[in-house]
């Protein structure tokens, strides 16, 4: 299977629906030119504002729900969290209105070709994009487990469909108010038991923690990366991190377009941020 998407366009998508869901706004577009081609973990890049905006810069935002049919010609669906200027303003609009989508972007999660045993990891609305993989997991016949964490209960995203679309699911909150109190990677208690594979979404702590985990345990830990994407097409170098390949070099890779879904274990997670020493093409 190709991870890759065959390419981005950019469209002027229609809103269809804006809906408060918890702390988050659930906005459904008519994007019958990214939808068709859209796969777990591709994302979008949005731009704010009008014609007289100070804000120029895009705001990427993972795919929750891609459908290919339908009225609208294709569906896709983002989970919007309002705390900056650009979220406030994509979640501020009405149906009707329209926003310029550039996508999809990035990679997609990588699927095993036999049955396995997957633990999908969430943090916030960081598990909108776990849920098609989940569907797709389970076409395949693996048995799919999800955990999702969150400051508290408002911030975790759909618990309901959470338990509906997965075989099990744990959920933690910071505060105690829904599920087990303290973080979702406390819920590992440092093992994986019978777990074959992990696919996580969420702040960039909770990856690192996790990708720990998953090398002691042997473990292979996919993250999508929460890194800032200003342009999403990989010009404007701004979301580029410390990658090790798998010759042993470590690259400056960008997120957006060699991620955003990286494997945890070749990420170097302390020295993100900066150019690690003896990184490839860095100054001697």
């Amino acid at each position: 299977m190709n991870e890759k998407t065959s390419g981005p366009v950019q469209a002027e998508c229609e809103i269809i629906s804006n809906r408060k869901v918890g702390a988050y706004h659930h906005l459904t577009l008519a994007a019958p030119g990214i939808a068709e081609v859209a796969r777990p973990g591709n994302f979008v890049a949005i731009s704010v504002g009008d014609s007289r905006t100070s804000m120029l810069l895009r705001r990427s935002f993972a795919i929750y729900q891609a459908t290919s049919r339908g009225p609208f010609g294709g569906t896709i669906e983002i989970i919007v969290a309002p705390h900056g200027d650009g979220s406030t303003w994509i979640a501020q609009r009405v149906a009707h209105e329209r926003l310029n989508v550039i996508g999809p972007l990035g990679n997609a999660f990588k699927i095993p070709k036999d049955p396995v045993r997957a633990l999908l990891v969430g943090g916030g609305y960081g598990s909108a994009p776990l849920f098609p993989l989940a569907e797709l997991l389970r076409q395949k016949n693996s048995r799919v487990e999800m955990a999702v964490g969150a400051s508290s209960a408002e911030r975790v995203f759909a618990p309901v469909e959470g338990k509906r679309s997965v075989h099990s699911l744990v959920i933690a909150t910071e505060d105690g108010t829904l599920g087990s109190k303290g973080r979702v990677t406390d819920l590992f208690d440092n093992a994986l038991t019978n777990i074959d594979i992990v696919y996580a979404c969420g702040p960039m702590g909770m990856l690192k923690a996790l990708s720990v985990i998953g090398t002691a345990a042997g473990v292979t830990v996919q993250c999508a990366v929460e890194e800032s994407m200003a342009c999403g097409i990989g010009l404007c170098m701004t979301c580029v991190l410390p990658v090790r390949d798998k010759e042993g070099v470590i690259k400056m890779l960008r997120s957006c377009v060699e991620g955003p879904i990286f494997d945890g274990a070749a990420v170097q997670w302390d020295g993100i941020g900066t150019i690690p020493p003896g990184t490839y093409g860095a100054p001697k």
